[in-house]
């Protein structure tokens, strides 16, 4: 499998990563996306390894520190070949100081995510999300010393704003504390927002995009054509109704006609394939509730669209102009391709 270096860092990763929050027992509000665990988390561990996939990633809400639990015993002591990271925000408590960003909260989860991935250092610590509440300076310098005393060797965000990251790597900048080398984000052939502000950051600041949702919840697999069961986590949300209009039946109509041209890709292999090939992304988070599931999204490293693909998938799934002042940067963009690449 193919490997990209995360952002402008030394970290290499796989192409491909995987997204362990299927990892439960099947409660909470993460009971929906699945309830792997033991033997079975053991054999998807060892699908991705085989794979090629270097990089797992998981977060301390995931059921509630389950799935940190489940993964770290089913890496048991392959745990040292590989890229391990999580993520540290949400509410683990009833306290205060139980959520968020402050220096209070974050060595205290990180901690506690070292225990439950049973593992002396975490390789990539990511913020769940951002604090209004708490100076970037202060989360900056807990991610800092943690790197410091060895608990941590690189540190990166996740649903942060486009100026939220610039205002992150300026701090970082100055003070010179560790500075994100990668951002976890949405993004989809159905959810192309990261396109105007913060891929064009990543990739002007040296900040790597790990994707998630690239198949948007599912609907990329085309299986929802027969209407809704409310059994998944994108009927239950609503989501499918976000998704199933006229963008989206259009998306689906290009995919068709590669998956028939081509004969032997699924669905969800072209949604991957596609985000692959955007500029700025790194790696992509895939899960699965089977290793059948599993098996498929996998093997969308293996092939590539070509540019004609691409274009179509590209046409089908425009978004509307962007708002000012974006609509204007995408103007100029349009009349001087040399000078500002088109996402």
């Amino acid at each position: 499998m193919e490997t990209r270096f995360l952002g402008a860092s030394g970290l290499e990763v796989s192409v491909l990563s995987f997204g362990a929050m299927t990892f439960s027992e099947g409660t909470g509000m993460f009971g929906l996306v699945g309830q792997t665990q033991g033997g079975d988390a053991r054999r998807q561990v060892d699908i991705c390894l085989d794979a090629g996939v270097t990089l797992f990633d998981t977060a301390d809400m995931y059921s509630e520190g389950k799935s940190e639990e489940i993964l770290g015993a089913a890496l048991g002591d392959r745990r040292k070949d590989i890229i391990l990271a999580t993520k540290g925000f949400a509410a683990m408590g009833p306290g205060a100081h139980d959520r968020g960003l402050s220096r209070r909260h974050l060595i205290e989860a990180c901690e506690d995510s070292l225990r439950r991935l049973k593992t002396d250092w975490i390789d990539l610590y990511q913020v769940h999300n951002f604090d209004a509440r708490v100076p970037l300076e202060e989360t900056l310098r807990a991610l800092d010393d943690l790197v410091t005393a060895g608990k941590i060797r690189y540190v990166g965000c996740s649903n942060y704003a486009g100026w939220q990251l610039m205002k992150a790597a300026a701090i970082a900048d100055k003070r010179g504390y560790s500075p994100y080398v990668s951002q976890q984000i949405q993004y989809s052939l159905m959810v192309r927002d990261a396109e105007e502000e913060l891929l064009p950051c990543g990739v002007d600041q040296g900040v790597g995009s790990l994707i998630w949702s690239p198949l948007a919840q599912g609907y990329l697999s085309g299986k929802f054509r027969g209407g809704s069961s409310g059994t998944t986590r994108l009927e239950a949300s609503g989501g499918l109704k976000l998704f199933a209009g006229e963008t989206g039946e259009a998306v689906l109509a290009a995919m068709d006609a590669i998956v028939e041209a081509r004969g032997t890709v699924s669905h969800s292999q072209v949604a991957l394939n596609w985000v692959l090939k955007r500029p700025g992304v790194t790696t992509i988070l895939v899960g699965a509730r089977t290793d059948e599931q599993l098996n498929d999204n996998l093997a969308a490293a293996q092939w590539s669209l070509t540019d004609e693909e691409v274009a179509a998938l590209d046409k089908a799934s425009q978004r509307p102009v962007p708002a000012y002042p974006n609509s204007s940067h995408r103007r100029y963009t349009d009349r001087n391709p040399q000078l500002f690449p088109r996402y």
